[in-house]
């Protein structure tokens, strides 16, 4: 258990290199050698590597009984691979057959499919979930902070005070939001994620790209 405490960081970074390697693995036995049921093994391989990092985090967590960063990012890695992860592997997945079935000279998209990701890849369908994204990251974002201030708030100050006074963060000497050290490094992070995520959001919407059917 010291062991896994100790080295959690790069038993992590192992468990990520062994899933990209079973994601390769599963794509060139479906789509190059024509394997299913082996190329069904690597994805399942796949799949447990996630379990793994679950594993992972609890066992260090166990071991040092403290809620680390390293916990943290291992939750936001499985939140992703439940809800983005998802549809981000189907597009990996059309873009693998798109791309093999060329180079082999076959067809392994079908028709709806071309038409379904066509729709996806349109202008306005990108800039309306990424509108919807923004939506939904706002009011977790917000929600996540009004609940940490009346968990973990400070008494010396109130929140509208950090709102009028941005220095602390970037110098950790001043008066901090939060009691927890590691909740305010955690927040000073995903203030930088919102804000990036804002722009890209939004720049789909005031800068969109040509739709195909216009040019």
């Amino acid at each position: 258990m010291q062991f896994i405490a100790e080295n959690s960081w790069g038993i992590f970074i192992a468990i990520e290199i062994a899933a990209l390697i079973c994601l390769l693995c599963f794509i060139g036995a479906r789509y190059i050698l024509s394997l299913r049921k082996v190329s069904t093994i690597f994805l399942s391989l796949f799949l447990f590597t996630m379990v793994l990092e679950g594993i992972l985090a609890f066992l260090v967590y166990k071991e040092t009984g403290t809620i680390s960063t390293f916990q943290i990012v291992i939750v936001i890695f499985l939140i992703y691979a439940a809800t983005f992860g998802r549809t981000d592997f189907k597009k990996l997945d059309y873009t693998a057959r798109e791309k093999i079935g060329k180079w082999r000279n076959v067809s392994l998209l079908k028709d709806e499919e071309v038409e379904e990701m066509a729709r996806l890849k349109h202008p306005k369908t990108v800039a309306r979930k990424a509108r919807y994204w923004f939506y939904a990251h706002t009011i977790i974002f917000l929600g996540a902070l009004i609940y940490f201030w009346n968990a973990y708030g400070t008494s010396e100050a109130s929140w509208v005070y950090f709102l009028q006074e941005r220095s602390w963060f970037n110098d950790e000497a001043l008066l901090q939001p939060f009691t927890s050290e590691m909740l305010n490094q955690v927040i000073r992070l995903w203030v930088i994620i919102y804000i990036v995520d804002t722009i890209v959001n939004w720049s789909y919407t005031l800068f969109p790209k040509q739709s195909p059917d216009d040019i």
